[in-house]
């Protein structure tokens, strides 16, 4: 039971990190967005990038211990 809580704990804090990530990760008009501004302070689109692994390996990293974790508790399960 300890583990699969653990587990879990480990997958909201890898979701929240990743969310955190995503949120914060600075303003998408600012002096390094690639597209030019018109009419208004924020591109038309906001890309894909920050979905990528590499910003974001150390939430999926937490996400699959939990995982992992989450699944060896429910197999040592009397």
């Amino acid at each position: 039971m300890v583990l699969m809580g653990l587990g879990a704990l480990l997958i909201f804090g890898g979701l929240l990190y990743t969310a955190r990530a995503t949120i914060w990760r600075g303003p998408l008009s600012g002096r390094d967005s690639p597209r030019d501004v018109r009419g208004t302070l924020e591109p038309p689109r906001r890309g894909l990038g920050f979905l990528g692994v590499r910003s974001n390996w150390p939430g999926i990293l937490l996400m699959a211990i939990g995982a992992i974790l989450m699944a060896s508790g429910a197999s040592f399960q009397p």
